[in-house]
């Protein structure tokens, strides 16, 4: 194929429509920076085997194998250094200088599958694209035969957008086993996540080691545990035991480290102060500015947000800046993480510092008459000036939520902007590092379909607004936006399945936004290859939401008197069959055109999805006094 050719081809890819993308490109997500599709296959059998052509490419070549033996039962036997254009299918990894960092160049034809990259990191991104070009099958655990084992024809040039590619796992507030938090990394690496942001601790657990402080994992690890709606559950009673939680090890944590790293994921571990450290008092109370008897939060309500007021905390859970005592504890923690994590940055936390309690502390007084700190901004800042130095000391780079940046920042520390865009365009104006994680598009936590099915949050991020994240805003220095990612808060998420069903797919649409090109991203193509990958994840036995094919409800009154609801679908091309009568609505029932007037003594709209003849979404019950709420509260 001459130059011309393929620039035209390329061409063609960046301007088809998203039905031609769908119906002759691979669904690979992310969306890789350029795909040439050609004639052909390339069958995988009993003969197919691997050529390694850089020792250093070993371990990527034995993991690749062992993804395939698993789903095909193929023997696949591994070829060290030797002759790649011998007899039978080959799939030949190599190393080649010149290409980008984590990039990759994969070639797939009749008789050869040929996968290059400048370092081991790319090759393995490589071989995530080489199994999402595989049938769904290769996601099972046990072998089937059933399927044509082949890979398309293509040629694939691909890059990544940003080198910093997050998911950050709170489990502080509901505890995940090793296995769970392996399972997590090696959902991430399939779409070619490269950072674990592991938060350790918060009021509702400690759950690291730390060999110096033994009362931080014998006591700041365990709570009263309770099942319902986080945050709203009575305080626990004295004599009801303190047996849920646990912790891992200095040597799970390494083992984790690890794990990550044979998949070219780094783990940043977060340590969260002053603010949510209500474990760590419970275990060590004088680090508070004032005495008191301290537990580990079980889901009671703790902090507070009065309308047009300060947040503010039902009992002191920061740590006491004004304290010496308190940047020795700090010391000795960040010293025994920095021997177990190997990555650059240590992250501090920062966020949602209560200062009620400070108001009435004598030593934070005298800390502010002393260091001549106006307000208790000022004091958030020196504490967190000197732990950055005790972090520095480490050999470490210190990174905080947006908070930090209030009362002033040292010019060393990175900053990770929570509260929307606006704290890491600041961040990146002064000269700081930053990573995007807006609330409003890559809070995992958060409801991704209506209220009456979600397990109950504070707000709701569909997978279409998540989809919509540009991790650059406009106008802002890209040297300072090192990337992004997606932060998945546990209070309300009590087992795997769920941790499962909150992630997917709503962070496949956060790795397009940090791998792909800008320009390549359209929500309409984006949507069937989702669904393509809703069979893979099935076959790999992970959960995820169907809320893609959930209504959105919009109540009005046009009409004094007459209530009225609106449906809208994030998907074109969808069917909704409603009943008002109580009934369950399959596709012979009427379909939605127009806002539907509510009958004056119905109770329950039902509406369920439907697309060419079968449901697909979920039968969705709004009541119609929830209506009346919402159009209440507008």
């Amino acid at each position: 194929m001459t130059m011309k050719s393929k620039t035209l081809t390329v061409l063609l890819f960046l301007c088809s429509s998203a039905a031609v993308m769908a119906a002759e490109l691979p669904a690979l997500i992310p969306a890789p920076v350029a795909v040439e599709q050609r004639a052909g296959e390339f069958k995988l059998d009993a003969g197919t085997r691997i050529a390694v052509q850089s020792p250093e490419l070993n371990a990527e070549a034995e993991a690749l194998a062992q993804r395939l033996r698993r789903a095909t039962g193929f023997k696949l036997p591994i070829d060290h250094g030797k002759a790649t254009h011998g007899a039978g299918q080959r799939i030949v990894l190599g190393i080649e200088a010149g290409l980008p960092a984590e990039g990759y160049r994969l070639s797939v034809d009749r008789r050869r599958v040929q996968l290059v990259g400048v370092s081991p990191a790319g090759v393995f991104r490589g071989t995530q694209t080489l199994l999402q070009l595989l049938p769904k099958e290769v996601e099972s655990a046990t072998p089937s035969r059933s399927p044509r084992w082949s890979l398309p024809a293509v040629q694939i040039q691909d890059q990544p957008r940003f080198g910093w590619r997050g998911l950050m796992l709170d489990v502080s507030r509901h505890f995940f086993s090793v296995a769970e938090v392996k399972d997590f990394i090696d959902q991430m690496a399939k779409y070619k996540f490269n950072l674990l942001h592991w938060h350790l601790s918060d009021d509702q657990g400690w759950r690291i080691e730390i060999k110096s402080r033994p009362r931080l994992t014998e006591v700041g690890a365990w709570r009263v545990g309770k099942v319902g709606r986080f945050g709203s559950f009575a305080p626990p009673a004295a004599d009801e035991p303190r047996d849920y939680g646990g912790f891992y090890t200095q040597e799970q944590v390494r083992e984790i480290v690890a794990y990550a790293r044979a998949r070219h994921i780094a783990v940043m571990p977060e340590i969260d102060m002053p603010g949510h450290s209500l474990a760590a008092l419970a275990a060590y109370p004088e680090l508070a500015c004032e005495p008191g008897s301290f537990a580990v939060n079980a889901g009671e309500q703790l902090l507070t947000w009065p309308a047009g007021g300060p947040l503010s905390s039902v009992v002191d859970n920061t740590l006491c800046p004004a304290k010496e005592q308190v940047y020795e504890f700090a010391r000795q923690v960040f010293s025994e993480l920095a021997q177990l994590f190997p990555f650059e940055y240590v992250h501090m936390g920062g966020d949602e510092t209560a200062r009620n309690f400070w108001a009435k502390s004598e030593a934070i007084k005298a800390l502010m008459e002393r260091e001549k700190l106006p307000n208790f901004n000022a004091v958030q800042a020196y504490f967190v000036t000197r732990l950055q130095k005790i972090i520095a000391a480490e050999g470490k780079k210190m990174m905080g939520w947006d908070e930090i940046l209030e009362g002033g920042l040292v010019s060393e520390a990175a900053v990770m902007s929570w509260r929307g865009m606006k704290g890491g365009i600041e961040a990146a104006r002064l000269g700081h590092q930053v990573v995007m994680s807006p609330n409003d598009f890559v809070y995992l936590d958060l409801m991704q379909g209506d209220a009456v099915v979600e397990a109950p949050v504070y707000g709701t991020v569909r997978l279409s607004k998540t989809y919509q994240f540009e991790p650059l805003p406009e106008g802002v220095d890209a040297r300072r936006v090192l990337g992004g990612q997606a932060n998945l808060w546990t209070e309300q998420i009590y087992n795997q399945r769920q941790l499962q069903y909150m992630t997917w797919p709503r962070a496949m649409a956060v790795a397009e936004s940090l791998w792909s090109p800008k320009e390549h991203k359209r929500w309409e193509g984006f949507v069937p290859r989702v669904e393509a990958h809703f069979e893979r994840l099935t076959a790999a036995g992970v959960k995820y939401s169907p809320a893609l094919y959930d209504p959105s409800f919009k109540a009005s009154e046009k009409v004094p008197g007459q209530l009225m609801v609106e449906l809208a679908t994030e998907v074109a091309g969808l069917s909704l069959h409603y009943s008002f009568d109580g009934s369950l609505p399959d596709g012979y029932y009427p379909v939605y055109t127009a806002p539907l007037a509510v009958p004056k003594d119905a109770q329950q709209l039902k509406v369920i999805s439907y697309r060419d003849g079968k449901p697909l979404g979920r039968m969705m019950v709004m009541p119609v006094a929830e209506l009346r709420r919402r159009l209440a509260a507008k």
